[in-house]
């Protein structure tokens, strides 16, 4: 390396690793800040305006976009050679640089003229001209990798590989980049933005998709998506759907609780003093369909409970911790895999439709229960709709959840018949309904359902209400003596 390039906003570092180029005799270029930190550091490097021969300008909104800069990072060694010499260009063969931080201003700037002094436009100009030569350039952009150019200068520089990869980071910063700009002042105005642009890092191959026939890959650097097991097999595309079904509706108990999914749907939900007996009263809710499933709890796993889940097949368990003693147990099941439940990632949530992409986003809001038959619910029957209303948002519309206040009793999931739902939701019940109550995912349009909930026993039943036959609905909630509360939500889930 005989040129470097060095203009960087986050200055981390910066000053070791001008450091160490000067002791290996690289000439160093920079400007502005930077320039300004290796003059008070003592570090010998020239000023781009007086190489370039052009001053900075415009409050240093112009000053590498010139050609002897991006000549010397666009300069092919053995090609451009004539050209650079007879307008004096140096090769620059590595440059250093980041970029304005849009992203974090944006999230406190709301004037749009004052955050477009946050838009980086020398910055990406340069990273990907160095990046479009890698053969010859390489491109530094986050002091995470300046341990690289250390390396690189005890060897005598940068193999063709790494300028490689560092130009594939490069593009990838500068995509990220343009993207986050673009949807910032695409969302201006509007609650969508009409264009959407989306980067999302840290792929890795899975084994497979949903089947062995189809290719499958993670990305992600946050959430449920980053999760990689503590022991046991690699996780599946199919883990992942579960852990993320089991993970959202675990959240939304406060107190000990314990989740089972098969096939993206609950089945089994219990709540306890802790989060042992929870677990129990879930795994027992359906033991069949809790063979082969995805376990969420959210407490710590201790020893106790290790030897519960041991005790049967599971693929999964996510808990926000364990205990050694819980590490050491759960090791005789050597291919289950074991995760560190993460906290949410938040944000819009996006399903990929053929030619495209759904994206919805949740903002605030509170439901609003409202008793609307003659008899108010009991307070274990409003414990126990708490509990199953909890549950139905989260499992496949159309959903109907029998629950008493410590565990779900029956579910009916992902049914074309709300009625057909209650009735499968009443056939896998191992325990007796008398006392039960109900939740239904979306509005009853006709009594039918109500009537086969009572039958079965169930006392009360909560729903969204909004149906053009609500009238219809609570007369016959009255006449069976049953409670019956509007939430005014709907949750499908589809």
């Amino acid at each position: 390396m005989k040129w470097a390039l060095i203009s960087v906003w986050d200055k981390r570092g910066i000053v070791d690793l001008a450091r160490a180029l000067a002791g290996h005799g690289v000439g160093i270029l920079s400007s502005g800040g930077t320039g300004r930190l290796l003059r008070e550091a003592g570090i010998g490097f020239t000023e781009v305006a007086a190489y370039t021969g052009s001053p900075e300008m415009m409050d240093g909104r112009v000053k590498t976009l010139h050609p002897r800069v991006h000549g010397g990072l666009l300069g092919r060694r053995g090609i451009d050679d004539a050209a650079m010499a007879e307008h004096g260009i140096h090769p620059i063969d590595l440059l250093v640089a980041n970029l304005y931080p849009f992203v974090e201003m944006s999230a406190t700037i709301s004037d749009p003229d004052r955050l477009t002094g946050y838009i980086d436009i020398g910055g990406p100009a340069m990273i990907r001209a160095a990046a479009k030569n890698y053969r010859d350039v390489a491109v530094i952009t986050s002091p995470d990798d300046y341990d690289l150019v250390i390396d690189a200068l005890a060897r005598g520089g940068f193999t063709a590989e790494q300028r490689f990869d560092l130009a594939k980071s490069a593009f990838a910063l500068t995509a990220a980049y343009d993207a986050a700009i673009s949807n910032h002042f695409q969302g201006i105005g509007r609650d969508l933005p009409g264009i959407f642009s989306m980067q999302v890092r840290n792929g890795r191959r899975l084994r497979y998709g949903e089947n062995p026939h189809q290719k499958g890959a993670v990305y992600g650097e946050t959430g449920i998506a980053a999760a990689v097991p503590l022991q046991g097999k690699e996780m599946s595309y199919n883990n992942y759907l579960d852990l993320h079904a089991a993970a959202g509706l675990v959240r939304e108990f406060d107190g000990p609780a314990a989740v089972i999914v098969k096939h993206n749907n609950p089945c089994g939900v219990g709540v306890g003093d802790h989060v042992l007996e929870a677990y129990i009263r879930a795994r027992d809710a359906d033991p069949v369909s809790a063979y082969g499933s995805v376990t969420a709890v959210n407490g710590e796993v201790g020893l106790p409970l290790a030897e519960e889940i041991c005790s049967t097949f599971v693929e999964v368990i996510a808990a926000p911790s364990f205990t050694p003693g819980a590490m050491e147990a759960m090791k005789k099941k050597e291919n289950m895999r074991v995760l560190v439940l993460p906290g949410p990632a938040g944000g819009p949530e996006f399903r990929t439709i053929d030619g495209g992409l759904l994206m919805q986003e949740t903002p605030p809001y509170r439901e609003h229960w409202e008793v609307i038959t003659d008899r108010d619910a009991t307070p274990d029957e409003l414990e126990a709709l708490t509990l199953a209303w909890k549950v139905c948002k989260h499992a496949k519309s159309n959903a109907i959840i029998f629950a008493d206040r410590k565990r779900t009793l029956g579910i009916g999931a992902g049914q074309m018949s709300r009625v057909d739902a209650a009735k499968i939701a009443i056939d896998k019940s191992l325990f007796p309904l008398a006392g039960s109550v109900v939740a239904s995912d979306a509005f009853l349009p006709f009594p039918d359902t109500l009537e086969v909930a009572a039958a079965a026993g169930a006392t009360a039943l909560i729903q969204p209400g909004g149906s053009i036959r609500d009238a219809e609905v609570i007369a016959a909630a009255n006449a069976l003596g049953m409670a019956m509360i509007f939430t005014g939500i709907r949750y499908f889930r589809h």
